[in-house]
């Protein structure tokens, strides 16, 4: 075999990934929320990044309207990335962000939560004065976990508080007896007995020969619950010696009952979401608004001046840090076109739902949008992640707006969000003694002219959390 060293010369073309390129694929791709926070963090890490308050003229400015007068932005800032020239002339790249006034933080507007250990200590305290038996009552209120249910035994909590296993059992029915009722419970049984104890139900239904009581519901709940899951009504009636309509009635009362009592208490705070978009109808035309809340961002004047009698190193620093910050405020810039353009498209392709409401969402692809602006169709989805628009008629993901359907019988397509609709609404309407199969379902919505088959009706109907027929029915 022959083995020889060579030296050889190809040319080939490849992507490669800068690190601004990644910065601006990140920046297009966050929330308003998210991109305000990474603006902060940048103002903190580089030097030359700047705010200035913006004048009550420059809030006023609308976005629809700036966008055009826009479009020259990447000329005048491609100027700055000689670094020399900036430092000598007086112009400035700055971003201009409309709506950039302060508005109140939604921390004013939240309530201080309780935790559930608070809610049952205050309970205790309001219950029992002897120091041992507050003790006992702390420690199993301390093993009581997020869902409500006791995570230790009689025999470990007495050891631990040195008290007498018969003492610890006084504490925690005490404790079993505070608000929300089922808390302290040690499993899901004794959970929805202690409510059922509570409610002291003892219900009677007009049309029903034997009447449903509370001993006909606890003996479901100590026995039968798997029963109960599977929906096998007929089979606990056979057990009980009670008849089919009782039982079902009785089923309805203990799926009243909380399993979790504990998970109305403390958690992760709740979310809000703030549009990244508004789209607003003025004199018969859609009018989309930006609210991008973010900062006046500007290039430091002072590094202008400090940097004409510096040293090369010096030079070098300001340089990397002024084209970071230019790339920052040209890719800000451009996240805030391609968002504008996409949402320009959507409500072209979804003028129907603008003008009508949800019921008219048309199947929509990112592609047919991606084609309409000129752009890939990955940056059309990285500019609809994470992001909602505020609408006549709420506020909605812009994922929501990309919709699979199944085609009508005029040939058109039809919304997959509709057809759930038309589901949900037949099955809302149907007997409930004789409720519509899938495929009866399937066959309505075929005279309706939307032609699914029946294993599409199962999926749209466990995807909304619907129960098949045989569990809808009433006895």
């Amino acid at each position: 075999m022959h083995l020889d060293f060579g030296l050889k010369l190809e040319q080939s073309q490849k992507l490669i990934m800068t690190p601004q390129l990644r910065q601006a694929i990140e920046i297009l791709q966050l929330s308003s929320q998210d991109l305000s926070t990474m603006v902060e963090q940048a103002i903190l890490e580089n030097p030359m990044l700047e705010t200035e308050a913006r004048s009550p003229a420059e809030q006023e400015l609308e976005d629809y309207g700036q966008a055009e007068k826009n479009t020259d932005t990447d000329t005048t800032l491609s100027d700055y990335f000689d670094w020399a020239e900036f430092f000598n002339d007086g112009t400035d790249p700055g971003y201009n962000s409309p709506g950039a006034k302060e508005k109140p933080s939604l921390e004013f507007f939240v309530a201080n939560t309780v935790s559930l250990q608070e809610h049952l200590e205050l309970q205790l305290h309001l219950s029992l004065r002897r120091p041992e038996l507050l003790a006992v009552g702390r420690y199993l209120i301390g093993c009581i976990d997020s869902n409500g249910y006791l995570s230790c035994t009689i025999k470990e909590a007495a050891q631990a508080t040195g008290m007498k296993p018969p003492i610890v059992e006084q504490v925690l029915a005490l404790i079993q007896s505070f608000d929300p009722p089922g808390i302290g419970a040690r499993d899901l049984r004794e959970c929805l007995t202690i409510q059922l104890e509570q409610r002291n139900i003892n219900y009677s239904f007009q049309n029903i020969a034997t009447p449903v009581d509370s001993h006909l519901i606890r003996r479901i709940i100590e026995d039968h619950l798997d029963e109960v899951a599977a929906g096998k009504f007929k089979l606990i009636a056979e057990k009980t010696g009670s008849i089919v309509q009782a039982v079902q009635q009785a089923v309805d009362v203990i799926r009243s009952f909380d399993p979790k009592p504990g998970r109305a208490f403390g958690g992760a705070p709740a979310s809000y979401i703030v549009p990244d978009v508004t789209v607003e109808k003025v004199n018969g035309e859609y009018v989309i608004l930006l609210n991008d809340d973010l900062p006046h961002l500007t290039i430091s004047p002072y590094y202008r001046r400090a940097v004409r009698d510096a040293d090369d190193t010096t030079k070098k620093f300001v340089e990397n840090r002024v084209n970071a910050a230019v790339w920052l405020i040209k890719s800000i810039e451009q996240r805030r076109s391609t968002l504008l353009h996409v949402m320009e498209a959507i409500i072209h392709f979804q003028r129907d739902f603008f003008d009508q409401g949800p019921q008219a969402l048309k199947t929509l692809t990112m592609k047919k949008v991606a084609d309409r602006v000129e752009v890939h169709e990955s940056t059309v989805s990285r500019a609809t992640a994470n992001k909602y628009v505020d609408t006549p008629y709420g506020v909605f993901s812009l994922r929501s707006f990309f919709t699979a359907g199944v085609q009508g019988s005029d040939g058109d397509d039809v919304a997959s969000a509709n057809v759930k609709r038309e589901i949900k609404e037949l099955i809302g309407k149907e007997d409930a003694t004789r409720p519509l199969s899938d495929q009866a379902l399937a066959d309505i919505l075929k005279e309706k002219g939307i032609t699914v088959s029946r294993r599409t009706v199962a999926k749209y109907r466990e995807e909304m959390n619907i129960a098949a027929s045989s569990k809808r029915k009433r006895y």
